[in-house]
């Protein structure tokens, strides 16, 4: 579900429903770049399970993060916010490229490609370092090792080093992941490459390491982070 209406009356500030170290922090940083002012409400993550508490569940029926609520408007899932939030407030700081452009095909492109490319395997190399770690009788964990290495090294391990190759090259092409000039796509992408940064460096992608570190000096982000607080992705 992207879009609910509410009955109640406009809201004055935009309203981010923040989970600790998850996919929010972008949308905190996005507005940060707008200038929009916004208000937060802070959801904890469990800390043993990791899992998103019910408070959210309140606010959208799968109990996800980010969500905002923007007047009427009720919106779910980071690729659909930032569009969102970079058409209605950002076309004059050029965050969201002009429609009919090259920029603007790789700006969609990008912001489809974070989620539904990218993280994918990220997750599911998280997944399997997990396994590995897991409480379970001892008999067992040698065959969930192996089980797990073998997953890692047949499949998802190539597949991640496949999609870091790829989004390494593209930055060595072009400065920004949509052209000449920082877009929305950039914050949209910061997601999987921060996490996969935090899962096994960036010695072997120079360009995703200079992209890492031209966006923490943007002063927006930081912002984001004194509001939103440290996360840590990916551990």
């Amino acid at each position: 579900m992207l879009w609910r209406p509410s009955t109640a009356r406009a809201a004055r500030v935009i309203t981010v429903h923040h989970l600790n170290n998850s996919r929010s922090q972008r949308i905190l940083w996005l507005l940060e770049e707008l200038g929009v002012e916004y208000q937060i409400v802070h959801h904890q993550r469990d800390p043993k399970t990791m899992l998103a508490p019910d408070s959210l569940k309140k606010i959208h029926p799968l109990g996800k993060s980010p969500v905002i609520v923007d007047g009427r408007n009720t919106l779910a899932e980071s690729g659909a916010i930032i569009e969102y939030l970079a058409d209605k407030y950002g076309r004059d700081l050029g965050l969201a490229p002009e429609p009919g452009t090259p920029e603007r095909l790789r700006y969609s492109y990008w912001l489809h490609y974070a989620e539904g490319s990218a993280m994918p395997p990220l997750l599911m190399s998280l997944i399997f370092s997990k396994i590995k770690t897991a409480p379970m009788p001892f008999f067992v964990r040698p065959i969930a090792k192996a089980i797990a290495d073998k997953a890692m090294s047949g499949y998802v391990g190539p597949q991640v080093k496949l999609h870091l190759d790829y989004m390494n090259a593209e930055l060595g092409a072009r400065p920004w992941f949509a052209g000449k000039k920082f877009s929305a796509a950039d914050i949209q992408m910061s997601f999987p490459i921060e996490a996969a940064a935090g899962r096994a460096g960036m010695d072997q992608y120079p360009h995703l390491a200079e992209f890492l570190k031209k966006i923490h000096a943007r002063p927006a982000y930081q912002h984001a982070l004194e509001k939103g607080g440290p996360y840590e992705l990916m551990r």
